[in-house]
């Protein structure tokens, strides 16, 4: 990795404090990031205004300064792509979704996450998310005018992009080699706009990876599937898309993908407890 112009990115989310799965995988992008001799960014997502808490967006920075990570742009010490908080980019976003609504890609949807969990037409994981059965899902594209969306807003239902039914789309992942998946089989129509006026995690991180011009994203195997819904974002925005590299998840003793509800390994409470950075990196390294 020799491009000069790579910038790689952590992007924790201010719900919890953070584990040692986090940390482990934000120190991937940062050995990422030295061997390309570039720039890491720090960005903090606290979309969900329900869960994000400032104590915990504090701790982020304490904590993983504690472990052994440094960035050369932040919300702590600023950058050429300011705000690195999600909270304070709101009209990045909307910018977005009028994109998106002039040009057909969205629809408005009524369906509650129940209705679409009892409704949905295939199985899915535990950690995924239900295919949407297309309940609110119009015949054909409605196409408005540029005119039309300047005084439209969001707020008061659910968007969703509606996927290419049966397009396979392909990607060649920098740590797990070439991934496939198939429109509408494989994932369906998703949320770029929730219904109580946030813009939804798939849209947001499209637009922020790509305006702070992030070349590759390091994150954990669990958003896989995301990256085909987040391809298809991109193509419709008319954004280059960044490389991506998604590292194994550290799991407890029973191989379940560890929570933040877990506080025994978070970062503060292994802080606390006087362990040493250097040593949980090895050890972990090993588990992996």
């Amino acid at each position: 990795m020799t491009n000069k112009k790579y910038r790689g990115r952590i992007a924790p989310s201010p719900t919890g404090f953070l584990h040692i799965g986090h940390a482990m995988t934000f120190w991937r992008a940062q050995e990422r990031t030295r061997e390309a001799g570039s720039s890491l960014i720090l960005r903090i997502e606290d979309l969900d205004r329900a869960r994000c808490r400032r104590e915990f967006a504090d701790a982020i920075i304490k904590d993983l300064h504690w472990f052994g990570l440094d960035w050369n742009e932040g919300p702590d010490i600023g950058g050429p792509f300011s705000p690195y908080v999600q909270s304070q980019r709101r009209s990045r976003y909307l910018d977005a979704w009028k994109k998106l609504r002039v040009g057909g890609f969205i629809y408005a949807c009524k369906c509650s996450r129940k209705d679409v969990a009892e409704a949905s037409l295939a199985p899915h994981d535990e950690n995924e998310e239900p295919i949407y059965p297309g309940t609110c899902r119009t015949p054909a594209p409605s196409l408005v005018s540029t005119a039309e969306i300047v005084a439209a807003a969001p707020a008061g239902s659910h968007w969703r992009f509606r996927v290419p039914d049966g397009e396979r789309i392909d990607f060649v992942d920098e740590h797990v080699g070439k991934q496939a998946a198939v429109a509408g089989r494989d994932f369906g129509d998703f949320i770029v706009w929730r219904r109580d006026d946030v813009p939804a995690y798939q849209l947001a991180v499209v637009v922020d990876d790509a305006a702070m011009r992030i070349s590759e994203v390091v994150r954990g195997e669990d958003l896989l599937v995301s990256t085909f819904r987040q391809l298809l974002l991109y193509r419709a925005l008319n954004l280059a898309p960044p490389k991506f590299f998604h590292t194994r998840l550290i799991v407890d003793e029973s191989g379940e993908r560890l929570a933040k509800r877990r506080g025994a390994l978070s970062l503060r409470a292994l802080r606390e407890s006087g362990a040493v950075p250097g040593e949980l990196r090895a050890y972990y390294e090993k588990k992996k």
